[in-house]
Protein backbone atom coordinates (compact mmCIF):
# COMPACT_ATOMS: atom_id res chain seq x y z
CA UNK A 1 0.00 0.00 0.00
CA UNK A 2 2.98 2.13 0.64
CA UNK A 3 4.97 1.53 -2.06
CA UNK A 4 1.98 2.18 -4.27
CA UNK A 5 1.00 5.89 -2.69
CA UNK A 6 4.53 6.90 -3.26
CA UNK A 7 4.56 5.77 -6.85
CA UNK A 8 1.13 7.87 -7.52
CA UNK A 9 3.18 10.80 -5.86
CA UNK A 10 5.68 10.57 -7.79
CA UNK A 11 3.19 10.39 -11.00
CA UNK A 12 1.60 13.88 -10.19
CA UNK A 13 5.17 15.32 -9.33
CA UNK A 14 6.39 13.93 -13.18
CA UNK A 15 2.52 15.78 -13.97
CA UNK A 16 3.14 18.54 -12.40
CA UNK A 17 6.56 19.34 -13.94
CA UNK A 18 5.23 18.67 -17.67
CA UNK A 19 2.52 21.50 -16.74
CA UNK A 20 5.26 23.23 -15.07
CA UNK A 21 3.21 23.65 -11.83
CA UNK A 22 5.78 22.02 -9.65
CA UNK A 23 5.75 25.00 -7.81
CA UNK A 24 2.34 24.81 -6.98
CA UNK A 25 1.96 20.88 -5.36
CA UNK A 26 3.74 19.07 -2.45
CA UNK A 27 6.46 16.29 -2.81
CA UNK A 28 4.07 14.40 -0.35
CA UNK A 29 0.43 12.93 0.70
CA UNK A 30 -2.16 13.63 2.41
CA UNK A 31 -1.97 10.68 4.70
CA UNK A 32 1.67 11.84 5.18
CA UNK A 33 0.73 14.82 6.57
CA UNK A 34 -1.54 13.21 9.65
CA UNK A 35 -4.85 13.27 8.18
CA UNK A 36 -7.33 11.00 8.67
CA UNK A 37 -7.72 8.08 6.00
CA UNK A 38 -11.32 7.87 5.32
CA UNK A 39 -10.94 11.82 5.03
CA UNK A 40 -7.83 11.81 2.34
CA UNK A 41 -10.02 8.81 0.42
CA UNK A 42 -13.00 11.80 0.58
CA UNK A 43 -10.37 14.65 -1.09
CA UNK A 44 -9.31 12.19 -3.98
CA UNK A 45 -12.72 10.76 -4.74
CA UNK A 46 -15.33 13.92 -4.44
CA UNK A 47 -12.61 16.68 -5.29
CA UNK A 48 -9.72 15.01 -7.53
CA UNK A 49 -7.10 15.94 -4.79
CA UNK A 50 -4.39 13.29 -5.10
CA UNK A 51 -1.79 15.21 -3.39
CA UNK A 52 -1.44 18.20 -1.82
CA UNK A 53 -0.27 22.36 -2.90
CA UNK A 54 2.36 23.60 -1.09
CA UNK A 55 0.36 26.02 1.02
CA UNK A 56 -1.75 22.77 2.25
CA UNK A 57 1.39 20.58 3.00
CA UNK A 58 2.51 23.93 5.05
CA UNK A 59 -0.61 24.85 6.74
CA UNK A 60 -2.25 21.28 7.65
CA UNK A 61 0.41 19.78 10.31
CA UNK A 62 0.20 23.32 12.12
CA UNK A 63 -3.21 23.71 12.04
CA UNK A 64 -3.78 20.07 13.29
CA UNK A 65 -1.36 20.78 16.23
CA UNK A 66 -3.61 23.36 17.40
CA UNK A 67 -1.43 26.69 17.11
CA UNK A 68 -2.67 30.05 15.67
CA UNK A 69 -1.77 30.28 12.60
CA UNK A 70 -1.58 33.19 9.55
CA UNK A 71 -1.30 31.82 6.31
CA UNK A 72 -0.60 34.12 3.30
CA UNK A 73 -0.27 32.38 -0.08
CA UNK A 74 -1.20 33.42 -3.48
CA UNK A 75 -4.76 33.19 -4.28
CA UNK A 76 -5.60 29.47 -5.91
CA UNK A 77 -3.71 27.71 -3.88
CA UNK A 78 -5.96 25.67 -2.01
CA UNK A 79 -5.95 27.75 0.96
CA UNK A 80 -9.67 26.29 1.57
CA UNK A 81 -8.92 22.88 2.23
CA UNK A 82 -5.75 23.89 4.14
CA UNK A 83 -8.11 24.92 6.99
CA UNK A 84 -11.15 22.97 6.63
CA UNK A 85 -9.75 19.06 6.34
CA UNK A 86 -7.56 19.05 9.59
CA UNK A 87 -10.61 20.81 11.37
CA UNK A 88 -12.95 17.69 10.10
CA UNK A 89 -9.91 15.65 11.05
CA UNK A 90 -10.03 16.57 14.50
CA UNK A 91 -14.04 16.41 14.93
CA UNK A 92 -13.75 12.65 13.46
CA UNK A 93 -11.42 11.74 16.25
CA UNK A 94 -13.75 13.18 19.34
CA UNK A 95 -14.11 10.46 21.66
CA UNK A 96 -17.74 10.96 21.69
CA UNK A 97 -19.46 11.13 18.44
CA UNK A 98 -20.68 14.51 18.29
CA UNK A 99 -24.06 15.58 17.91
CA UNK A 100 -26.29 18.69 15.81
CA UNK A 101 -27.33 19.24 19.64
CA UNK A 102 -24.15 20.07 20.38
CA UNK A 103 -24.32 23.44 18.68
CA UNK A 104 -20.78 24.63 16.48
CA UNK A 105 -17.48 23.82 16.79
CA UNK A 106 -15.84 25.65 14.25
CA UNK A 107 -17.08 29.11 12.04
CA UNK A 108 -15.64 30.31 9.29
CA UNK A 109 -16.02 34.03 8.46
CA UNK A 110 -16.11 35.10 4.70
CA UNK A 111 -16.34 38.88 3.07
CA UNK A 112 -18.98 37.83 0.73
CA UNK A 113 -22.28 35.92 -0.39
CA UNK A 114 -20.35 34.23 -3.47
CA UNK A 115 -18.13 32.91 -1.07
CA UNK A 116 -19.79 31.80 1.96
CA UNK A 117 -21.69 29.14 -0.79
CA UNK A 118 -18.20 28.58 -2.14
CA UNK A 119 -16.86 27.08 1.33
CA UNK A 120 -20.26 25.76 2.04
CA UNK A 121 -19.84 23.30 -1.25
CA UNK A 122 -16.85 22.34 -0.62
CA UNK A 123 -17.50 21.26 3.03
CA UNK A 124 -20.30 19.49 1.53
CA UNK A 125 -17.80 17.38 -0.37
CA UNK A 126 -15.09 16.72 2.57
CA UNK A 127 -18.28 15.70 4.91
CA UNK A 128 -19.90 13.37 2.16
CA UNK A 129 -19.43 10.17 4.43
CA UNK A 130 -19.52 11.94 7.93
CA UNK A 131 -23.26 12.53 7.83
CA UNK A 132 -23.55 13.69 11.49
CA UNK A 133 -20.88 16.90 10.55
CA UNK A 134 -23.06 18.74 10.02
CA UNK A 135 -22.41 21.79 7.66
CA UNK A 136 -24.45 25.18 7.46
CA UNK A 137 -24.15 28.71 6.37
CA UNK A 138 -25.73 32.39 7.02
CA UNK A 139 -25.46 35.30 4.90
CA UNK A 140 -27.37 38.30 4.29
CA UNK A 141 -30.52 38.11 1.67
CA UNK A 142 -31.56 34.92 3.01
CA UNK A 143 -34.10 34.20 5.15
CA UNK A 144 -33.68 34.95 8.67
CA UNK A 145 -36.26 33.03 10.20
CA UNK A 146 -34.98 29.78 8.63
CA UNK A 147 -31.31 30.54 9.47
CA UNK A 148 -32.16 31.12 12.49
CA UNK A 149 -34.96 27.56 12.61
CA UNK A 150 -31.34 25.72 11.26
CA UNK A 151 -29.21 27.40 14.08
CA UNK A 152 -31.78 25.76 16.67
CA UNK A 153 -31.42 22.39 15.37
CA UNK A 154 -27.57 22.39 15.45
CA UNK A 155 -24.67 23.50 13.26
CA UNK A 156 -20.95 21.94 12.97
CA UNK A 157 -19.19 24.00 11.27
CA UNK A 158 -21.08 27.30 9.94
CA UNK A 159 -19.92 29.68 7.22
CA UNK A 160 -21.02 33.06 7.69
CA UNK A 161 -20.46 36.52 6.36
CA UNK A 162 -19.90 38.94 9.81
CA UNK A 163 -23.02 41.18 9.22
CA UNK A 164 -25.44 38.19 9.51
CA UNK A 165 -23.37 36.38 11.94
CA UNK A 166 -23.35 39.13 14.39
CA UNK A 167 -27.13 39.49 14.42
CA UNK A 168 -27.73 36.22 15.16
CA UNK A 169 -25.23 36.29 17.40
CA UNK A 170 -27.33 39.32 19.71
CA UNK A 171 -30.63 38.17 18.63
CA UNK A 172 -31.25 34.18 18.49
CA UNK A 173 -31.09 33.23 21.70
CA UNK A 174 -31.18 29.06 20.54
CA UNK A 175 -28.02 30.01 18.63
CA UNK A 176 -25.25 27.42 20.46
CA UNK A 177 -21.65 28.25 20.74
CA UNK A 178 -20.28 27.39 24.13
CA UNK A 179 -18.62 24.11 22.03
CA UNK A 180 -16.58 26.67 19.89
CA UNK A 181 -12.88 25.61 19.05
CA UNK A 182 -12.05 27.31 15.89
CA UNK A 183 -12.49 30.23 14.35
CA UNK A 184 -11.20 31.49 10.64
CA UNK A 185 -11.12 34.62 8.81
CA UNK A 186 -10.80 33.61 4.89
CA UNK A 187 -10.45 36.37 3.03
CA UNK A 188 -9.02 38.54 5.75
CA UNK A 189 -7.95 41.57 3.90
CA UNK A 190 -11.49 41.83 2.13
CA UNK A 191 -13.77 41.17 5.15
CA UNK A 192 -12.04 44.76 6.65
CA UNK A 193 -11.70 46.62 3.38
CA UNK A 194 -15.85 45.70 2.66
CA UNK A 195 -16.04 48.26 6.47
CA UNK A 196 -16.45 44.79 9.04
CA UNK A 197 -13.82 45.94 10.94
CA UNK A 198 -16.55 47.18 13.93
CA UNK A 199 -18.72 44.34 13.60
CA UNK A 200 -15.13 41.82 13.21
CA UNK A 201 -14.34 43.38 17.21
CA UNK A 202 -17.80 42.65 18.67
CA UNK A 203 -17.66 39.34 17.24
CA UNK A 204 -14.58 38.37 18.57
CA UNK A 205 -15.45 40.40 22.38
CA UNK A 206 -19.11 38.12 21.95
CA UNK A 207 -16.73 35.07 21.76
CA UNK A 208 -14.41 35.39 24.27
CA UNK A 209 -12.05 35.29 21.59
CA UNK A 210 -10.42 39.06 21.47
CA UNK A 211 -6.75 39.47 23.15
CA UNK A 212 -7.79 42.82 25.57
CA UNK A 213 -5.63 44.57 28.28
CA UNK A 214 -5.88 43.66 31.84
CA UNK A 215 -8.23 46.37 32.33
CA UNK A 216 -10.62 45.35 29.77
CA UNK A 217 -10.72 41.57 31.00
CA UNK A 218 -13.84 42.21 32.67
CA UNK A 219 -15.77 43.70 29.71
CA UNK A 220 -15.19 40.27 27.29
CA UNK A 221 -17.46 37.85 27.41
CA UNK A 222 -15.71 34.37 29.79
CA UNK A 223 -15.28 31.44 27.61
CA UNK A 224 -15.25 28.08 29.24
CA UNK A 225 -11.53 26.92 30.07
CA UNK A 226 -11.92 23.05 29.00
CA UNK A 227 -12.08 24.66 25.28
CA UNK A 228 -8.71 25.39 23.36
CA UNK A 229 -9.88 27.85 20.90
CA UNK A 230 -7.67 27.72 17.77
CA UNK A 231 -7.83 31.35 15.52
CA UNK A 232 -6.83 30.98 11.86
CA UNK A 233 -6.14 33.98 9.45
CA UNK A 234 -5.98 33.53 5.74
CA UNK A 235 -5.10 36.10 3.36
CA UNK A 236 -3.60 36.47 -0.19
CA UNK A 237 -2.47 39.97 0.51
CA UNK A 238 -1.46 41.87 3.74
CA UNK A 239 -1.86 45.40 5.06
CA UNK A 240 -2.16 47.39 8.38
CA UNK A 241 -5.71 46.42 9.05
CA UNK A 242 -4.93 42.66 8.70
CA UNK A 243 -1.71 42.84 10.72
CA UNK A 244 -3.98 44.41 13.79
CA UNK A 245 -6.90 41.77 13.62
CA UNK A 246 -3.57 39.31 13.85
CA UNK A 247 -2.43 41.29 16.75
CA UNK A 248 -5.98 40.84 18.67
CA UNK A 249 -7.03 37.61 17.80
CA UNK A 250 -4.31 35.26 17.32
CA UNK A 251 -1.96 33.86 20.21
CA UNK A 252 1.83 33.86 19.04
CA UNK A 253 0.71 32.40 15.49
CA UNK A 254 2.40 30.51 13.16
CA UNK A 255 3.42 32.15 9.79
CA UNK A 256 3.07 30.54 7.03
CA UNK A 257 4.08 32.14 3.71
CA UNK A 258 5.58 35.12 5.18
CA UNK A 259 8.83 33.60 4.81
CA UNK A 260 9.49 33.81 8.42
CA UNK A 261 8.61 37.26 9.29
CA UNK A 262 6.96 37.59 12.53
CA UNK A 263 4.41 39.51 14.03
CA UNK A 264 5.50 41.42 17.47
CA UNK A 265 3.39 41.08 20.78
CA UNK A 266 0.32 43.02 20.91
CA UNK A 267 1.14 46.28 23.02
CA UNK A 268 -2.35 48.25 22.67
CA UNK A 269 -5.49 48.09 21.93
CA UNK A 270 -6.75 49.74 18.68
CA UNK A 271 -9.51 49.85 16.33
CA UNK A 272 -10.68 48.38 13.23
CA UNK A 273 -13.26 50.97 12.91
CA UNK A 274 -13.30 52.23 8.81
CA UNK A 275 -14.52 55.12 10.14
CA UNK A 276 -11.14 56.22 11.42
CA UNK A 277 -8.92 56.99 8.57
CA UNK A 278 -6.15 54.98 7.26
CA UNK A 279 -3.57 58.02 8.18
CA UNK A 280 -4.59 57.97 11.70
CA UNK A 281 -3.90 54.53 12.09
CA UNK A 282 -0.70 54.36 10.37
CA UNK A 283 0.62 56.25 13.72
CA UNK A 284 -1.38 54.37 15.82
CA UNK A 285 0.08 50.16 15.50
CA UNK A 286 3.02 50.12 17.90
CA UNK A 287 4.52 46.46 15.71
CA UNK A 288 3.45 45.62 12.30
CA UNK A 289 3.57 43.04 10.32
CA UNK A 290 5.33 43.53 7.02
CA UNK A 291 3.66 44.10 4.06
CA UNK A 292 4.31 42.22 1.47
CA UNK A 293 6.15 44.34 -1.67
CA UNK A 294 5.95 41.78 -3.93
CA UNK A 295 3.07 40.21 -4.02
CA UNK A 296 1.90 36.33 -5.04
CA UNK A 297 1.05 35.57 -8.67
CA UNK A 298 1.32 32.33 -10.28
CA UNK A 299 4.12 31.77 -12.54
CA UNK A 300 2.51 30.31 -15.04
CA UNK A 301 0.22 33.72 -15.30
CA UNK A 302 0.79 35.31 -18.85
CA UNK A 303 0.31 39.15 -17.86
CA UNK A 304 -0.78 41.90 -20.83
CA UNK A 305 -1.68 45.20 -21.35
CA UNK A 306 -3.51 46.90 -23.87
CA UNK A 307 -3.59 50.92 -24.51
CA UNK A 308 -6.30 51.80 -25.88
CA UNK A 309 -7.80 55.19 -26.94
CA UNK A 310 -11.12 56.13 -24.48
CA UNK A 311 -13.73 56.51 -27.10
CA UNK A 312 -12.46 53.16 -29.25
CA UNK A 313 -12.97 51.06 -25.31
CA UNK A 314 -16.32 49.23 -26.67
CA UNK A 315 -15.62 48.02 -30.02
CA UNK A 316 -12.20 47.24 -28.73
CA UNK A 317 -13.51 45.23 -25.67
CA UNK A 318 -15.80 43.50 -28.42
CA UNK A 319 -13.28 42.34 -30.67
CA UNK A 320 -11.08 40.99 -27.97
CA UNK A 321 -14.25 38.59 -26.52
CA UNK A 322 -14.67 37.71 -29.99
CA UNK A 323 -11.28 36.70 -31.31
CA UNK A 324 -10.51 34.86 -27.76
CA UNK A 325 -14.17 33.11 -27.95
CA UNK A 326 -13.63 32.17 -31.84
CA UNK A 327 -9.63 31.43 -30.98
CA UNK A 328 -10.80 28.47 -28.43
CA UNK A 329 -14.26 27.90 -28.38
CA UNK A 330 -14.31 26.12 -25.04
CA UNK A 331 -13.56 28.38 -22.52
CA UNK A 332 -13.90 30.81 -19.33
CA UNK A 333 -13.59 34.60 -19.71
CA UNK A 334 -14.55 37.21 -16.59
CA UNK A 335 -14.33 40.53 -17.70
CA UNK A 336 -14.21 42.95 -14.60
CA UNK A 337 -16.25 46.28 -14.31
CA UNK A 338 -15.81 49.00 -11.90
CA UNK A 339 -19.97 49.84 -11.20
CA UNK A 340 -22.84 47.78 -11.24
CA UNK A 341 -24.26 49.63 -13.92
CA UNK A 342 -21.17 49.16 -16.22
CA UNK A 343 -22.11 45.68 -16.16
CA UNK A 344 -25.40 45.94 -16.47
CA UNK A 345 -25.06 47.99 -19.61
CA UNK A 346 -22.48 45.94 -21.34
CA UNK A 347 -24.40 42.73 -20.08
CA UNK A 348 -27.56 44.28 -22.31
CA UNK A 349 -25.04 44.91 -25.59
CA UNK A 350 -23.29 41.52 -25.74
CA UNK A 351 -26.83 40.09 -25.13
CA UNK A 352 -28.99 41.80 -27.82
CA UNK A 353 -26.09 43.61 -30.06
CA UNK A 354 -26.48 41.97 -33.99
CA UNK A 355 -23.89 42.99 -36.06
CA UNK A 356 -22.35 42.05 -39.57
CA UNK A 357 -19.35 44.06 -41.29
CA UNK A 358 -20.86 43.07 -44.92
CA UNK A 359 -23.83 44.50 -46.21
CA UNK A 360 -27.30 42.99 -45.64
CA UNK A 361 -30.15 42.49 -48.33
CA UNK A 362 -32.28 40.92 -45.30
CA UNK A 363 -32.41 42.11 -41.84
CA UNK A 364 -32.55 38.54 -40.54
CA UNK A 365 -29.08 37.77 -41.83
CA UNK A 366 -27.25 39.81 -39.26
CA UNK A 367 -26.09 37.51 -36.56
CA UNK A 368 -25.62 37.88 -32.34
CA UNK A 369 -21.69 39.56 -32.43
CA UNK A 370 -21.02 37.98 -29.49
CA UNK A 371 -22.78 33.89 -29.43
CA UNK A 372 -21.20 32.52 -25.80
CA UNK A 373 -23.36 32.25 -22.94
CA UNK A 374 -23.17 35.56 -21.21
CA UNK A 375 -23.32 35.59 -17.27
CA UNK A 376 -23.80 38.77 -14.69
CA UNK A 377 -22.44 39.19 -11.32
CA UNK A 378 -22.56 42.05 -8.75
CA UNK A 379 -23.62 43.40 -5.32
CA UNK A 380 -27.42 45.05 -6.53
CA UNK A 381 -28.59 41.84 -7.85
CA UNK A 382 -31.29 39.66 -6.22
CA UNK A 383 -30.11 37.03 -3.80
CA UNK A 384 -31.30 34.38 -5.70
CA UNK A 385 -30.29 35.85 -9.24
CA UNK A 386 -26.86 36.57 -7.46
CA UNK A 387 -27.15 32.41 -6.89
CA UNK A 388 -28.06 31.32 -10.46
CA UNK A 389 -25.43 33.42 -12.17
CA UNK A 390 -22.45 32.23 -9.94
CA UNK A 391 -23.81 28.23 -10.17
CA UNK A 392 -24.51 28.44 -13.36
CA UNK A 393 -20.84 30.46 -14.93
CA UNK A 394 -19.26 27.80 -12.50
CA UNK A 395 -20.83 24.79 -14.27
CA UNK A 396 -20.53 25.91 -18.40
CA UNK A 397 -17.89 24.56 -20.12
CA UNK A 398 -17.74 27.73 -22.22
CA UNK A 399 -18.96 31.12 -20.70
CA UNK A 400 -18.60 34.90 -20.38
CA UNK A 401 -19.25 36.49 -16.89
CA UNK A 402 -19.19 40.24 -16.60
CA UNK A 403 -18.97 41.24 -12.78
CA UNK A 404 -17.47 43.93 -10.58
CA UNK A 405 -15.15 43.09 -8.01
CA UNK A 406 -18.15 40.87 -5.88
CA UNK A 407 -16.12 38.26 -7.96
CA UNK A 408 -12.64 38.99 -7.43
CA UNK A 409 -12.01 37.37 -3.31
CA UNK A 410 -11.52 33.54 -3.21
CA UNK A 411 -13.83 32.56 -5.60
CA UNK A 412 -13.20 29.55 -7.65
CA UNK A 413 -14.73 29.47 -10.99
CA UNK A 414 -13.42 26.39 -12.70
CA UNK A 415 -10.94 26.12 -16.07
CA UNK A 416 -11.19 30.26 -16.16
CA UNK A 417 -8.56 30.99 -19.18
CA UNK A 418 -9.09 34.67 -19.20
CA UNK A 419 -9.46 37.61 -17.34
CA UNK A 420 -9.79 41.10 -18.55
CA UNK A 421 -10.13 44.04 -16.24
CA UNK A 422 -11.35 46.49 -18.62
CA UNK A 423 -11.90 49.00 -15.68
CA UNK A 424 -8.84 49.80 -13.57
CA UNK A 425 -8.96 47.69 -10.08
CA UNK A 426 -7.38 50.47 -8.66
CA UNK A 427 -4.69 49.50 -5.69
CA UNK A 428 -2.54 46.93 -6.95
CA UNK A 429 -3.89 44.25 -4.38
CA UNK A 430 -7.06 44.16 -6.20
CA UNK A 431 -5.05 43.31 -9.37
CA UNK A 432 -4.02 40.36 -7.70
CA UNK A 433 -7.31 39.19 -6.87
CA UNK A 434 -8.25 39.70 -9.92
CA UNK A 435 -5.86 38.35 -11.90
CA UNK A 436 -5.96 34.96 -9.23
CA UNK A 437 -9.22 34.08 -10.80
CA UNK A 438 -7.37 31.85 -13.45
CA UNK A 439 -3.96 30.34 -13.37
CA UNK A 440 -5.51 28.04 -10.55
CA UNK A 441 -3.62 25.18 -8.90
CA UNK A 442 -1.05 24.94 -11.39
CA UNK A 443 -3.16 25.78 -14.46
CA UNK A 444 -2.56 27.57 -17.06
CA UNK A 445 -4.22 31.21 -17.59
CA UNK A 446 -3.87 34.41 -18.98
CA UNK A 447 -4.87 38.43 -18.25
CA UNK A 448 -5.41 41.57 -19.83
CA UNK A 449 -5.56 45.11 -18.75
CA UNK A 450 -7.15 48.21 -20.42
CA UNK A 451 -5.49 51.19 -20.08
CA UNK A 452 -6.12 54.62 -21.51
CA UNK A 453 -3.15 56.47 -23.12
CA UNK A 454 -3.14 58.85 -19.52
CA UNK A 455 -2.69 55.55 -17.50
CA UNK A 456 -0.34 54.33 -18.88
CA UNK A 457 1.73 55.65 -15.51
CA UNK A 458 -0.13 52.48 -13.57
CA UNK A 459 2.46 49.97 -15.11
CA UNK A 460 4.95 51.49 -12.70
CA UNK A 461 2.59 50.95 -10.04
CA UNK A 462 2.54 47.28 -10.62
CA UNK A 463 5.97 47.22 -11.03
CA UNK A 464 6.54 48.10 -7.73
CA UNK A 465 4.71 45.06 -6.49
CA UNK A 466 7.24 43.04 -8.99
CA UNK A 467 4.08 42.60 -11.39
CA UNK A 468 5.24 43.32 -14.84
CA UNK A 469 3.16 43.16 -18.00
CA UNK A 470 4.17 42.80 -21.30
CA UNK A 471 2.03 44.85 -23.93
CA UNK A 472 -0.86 42.62 -26.04
CA UNK A 473 -0.76 42.66 -29.61
CA UNK A 474 -3.76 44.79 -30.31
CA UNK A 475 -3.18 45.78 -33.79
CA UNK A 476 -2.62 42.38 -34.84
CA UNK A 477 -5.56 41.13 -33.70
CA UNK A 478 -7.66 43.87 -35.39
CA UNK A 479 -6.55 43.42 -38.29
CA UNK A 480 -7.64 39.46 -38.67
CA UNK A 481 -11.31 40.89 -38.67
CA UNK A 482 -12.83 40.62 -42.11
CA UNK A 483 -14.64 44.32 -43.26
CA UNK A 484 -16.22 44.55 -46.17
CA UNK A 485 -14.80 46.70 -49.10
CA UNK A 486 -11.34 46.65 -47.20
CA UNK A 487 -8.08 45.65 -49.10
CA UNK A 488 -5.49 44.11 -46.35
CA UNK A 489 -3.15 46.52 -47.09
CA UNK A 490 -5.73 49.37 -46.63
CA UNK A 491 -7.16 48.19 -43.57
CA UNK A 492 -4.05 48.19 -41.71
CA UNK A 493 -3.69 51.33 -39.52
CA UNK A 494 -1.14 52.05 -37.00
CA UNK A 495 -3.50 53.47 -34.42
CA UNK A 496 -6.39 52.06 -32.71
CA UNK A 497 -8.91 54.95 -33.18
CA UNK A 498 -8.34 55.57 -36.66
CA UNK A 499 -8.95 51.66 -37.35
CA UNK A 500 -11.63 50.82 -39.94
CA UNK A 501 -12.62 47.79 -38.09
CA UNK A 502 -12.92 49.90 -34.85
CA UNK A 503 -14.79 52.96 -36.72
CA UNK A 504 -17.15 50.71 -38.24
CA UNK A 505 -17.83 48.15 -35.01
CA UNK A 506 -18.34 51.72 -33.51
CA UNK A 507 -20.57 53.48 -35.93
CA UNK A 508 -22.75 50.18 -35.06
CA UNK A 509 -23.04 50.05 -31.74
CA UNK A 510 -23.66 53.56 -31.77
CA UNK A 511 -26.92 53.35 -34.05
CA UNK A 512 -27.97 50.24 -32.14
CA UNK A 513 -27.74 52.52 -28.90
CA UNK A 514 -29.67 55.14 -30.37
CA UNK A 515 -32.68 52.82 -31.55
CA UNK A 516 -33.37 51.01 -28.55
CA UNK A 517 -34.53 54.02 -26.08
CA UNK A 518 -33.81 51.15 -23.04
CA UNK A 519 -30.32 51.23 -23.90
CA UNK A 520 -29.50 54.55 -24.23
CA UNK A 521 -30.89 54.76 -20.62
CA UNK A 522 -28.71 51.66 -19.26
CA UNK A 523 -25.52 53.99 -21.53
CA UNK A 524 -26.52 57.02 -19.51
CA UNK A 525 -26.48 55.84 -16.24
CA UNK A 526 -23.42 53.38 -16.77
CA UNK A 527 -21.23 56.90 -18.12
CA UNK A 528 -22.52 58.61 -15.08
CA UNK A 529 -21.66 55.76 -12.05
CA UNK A 530 -17.85 55.18 -14.50
CA UNK A 531 -17.10 59.05 -13.69
CA UNK A 532 -18.40 58.68 -10.18
CA UNK A 533 -16.10 55.81 -9.71
CA UNK A 534 -13.00 57.21 -11.40
CA UNK A 535 -12.97 60.14 -9.38
CA UNK A 536 -12.71 57.90 -6.38
CA UNK A 537 -9.55 56.47 -6.52
CA UNK A 538 -7.13 57.88 -3.51
CA UNK A 539 -3.68 58.59 -2.67
CA UNK A 540 -1.19 58.09 -5.22
CA UNK A 541 -3.49 56.66 -8.03
CA UNK A 542 -5.28 60.45 -7.88
CA UNK A 543 -2.12 61.57 -9.92
CA UNK A 544 -2.53 58.95 -12.75
CA UNK A 545 -6.08 58.47 -12.59
CA UNK A 546 -7.51 62.02 -13.01
CA UNK A 547 -10.78 63.00 -14.69
CA UNK A 548 -9.25 66.03 -15.56
CA UNK A 549 -7.28 64.29 -18.05
CA UNK A 550 -9.75 62.42 -20.01
CA UNK A 551 -12.52 64.15 -22.41
CA UNK A 552 -15.73 63.49 -21.24
CA UNK A 553 -17.08 63.33 -24.61
CA UNK A 554 -14.58 60.40 -25.41
CA UNK A 555 -15.93 58.68 -22.42
CA UNK A 556 -19.69 59.22 -23.36
CA UNK A 557 -18.53 57.42 -26.64
CA UNK A 558 -17.06 54.25 -25.04
CA UNK A 559 -20.83 53.90 -23.83
CA UNK A 560 -21.59 54.20 -26.86
CA UNK A 561 -23.35 57.77 -26.67
CA UNK A 562 -22.69 59.98 -29.70
CA UNK A 563 -22.00 63.20 -27.06
CA UNK A 564 -21.94 63.83 -23.27
CA UNK A 565 -25.44 63.68 -22.04
CA UNK A 566 -25.49 67.21 -20.07
CA UNK A 567 -27.95 66.57 -17.01
CA UNK A 568 -24.62 63.88 -16.53
CA UNK A 569 -21.82 66.96 -16.91
CA UNK A 570 -23.90 69.37 -14.88
CA UNK A 571 -24.54 66.56 -12.06
CA UNK A 572 -21.09 65.88 -12.45
CA UNK A 573 -19.69 69.36 -11.94
CA UNK A 574 -22.05 69.52 -8.66
CA UNK A 575 -19.89 65.99 -7.39
CA UNK A 576 -16.56 67.63 -8.05
CA UNK A 577 -17.43 70.57 -6.06
CA UNK A 578 -19.26 69.15 -2.94
CA UNK A 579 -15.86 66.76 -2.81
CA UNK A 580 -13.89 69.37 -2.51
CA UNK A 581 -15.98 70.90 -0.36
CA UNK A 582 -15.71 67.85 1.70
CA UNK A 583 -11.63 68.05 1.33
CA UNK A 584 -11.35 71.42 2.40
CA UNK A 585 -12.95 70.36 5.75
CA UNK A 586 -10.95 67.31 6.15
CA UNK A 587 -8.51 69.32 5.65
CA UNK A 588 -9.04 72.31 8.00
CA UNK A 589 -10.69 69.71 10.99
CA UNK A 590 -7.10 67.81 10.95
CA UNK A 591 -5.47 71.39 11.26
CA UNK A 592 -7.21 71.78 14.34
CA UNK A 593 -6.60 68.35 15.77
CA UNK A 594 -3.13 69.23 15.24
CA UNK A 595 -3.04 72.28 16.64
CA UNK A 596 -4.92 71.37 19.92
CA UNK A 597 -2.24 68.81 20.58
CA UNK A 598 0.93 71.61 19.63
Amino acid sequence: MGTKKSTQVMQNEKNNESRGDNNVFASCSFSSLGLNPTLCDQLRERMSFEVPTLVQAQAIPVILSGRHALVNAATGTGKTVAYLAPIIHHLLNYDNRIQRSDGTFALVLVPTRELCLQVYEILQKLLHRFHWIVPGYIMGGENRSKEKARLRKGISVLIATPGRLLDHLKNTSSFLYTNLRWIIFDEADHILELGFGKDIQEILDLLGSRKTRHDDQENAVPRESKIQRQNLLLSATLNEKVNHLAKISLDNPVMIGLDGKKIEPISTIESLDPSESDDDNKDKYSSKMPTVGDYKVPIQLIQKYMKVPCGSRLPVLLSILKHLFERETSQKVVVFFSTCDAVDFHYSVLSEFHFSSYPQTEKGMRQIFLGCKTFRLHGNMEQEDRRTSFQAFKTEKSALLLSTDVSARGLDFPKVRCIIQYDSPGEATEYVHRVGRTARLGERGESLLFLQPVEIDYLQDLEKHGVSLTEYPLLKVLNNFPLYGQKNDMKKSVFVDTHPWVLCLQKALESFIMSKPKMDELARKAFCSWVRAYTAHRGELKRIFMIKKLHLGHVAKSFALKQQPSLVGQSFQKQIKKRKRYDKKIGLSKKRKVASVT
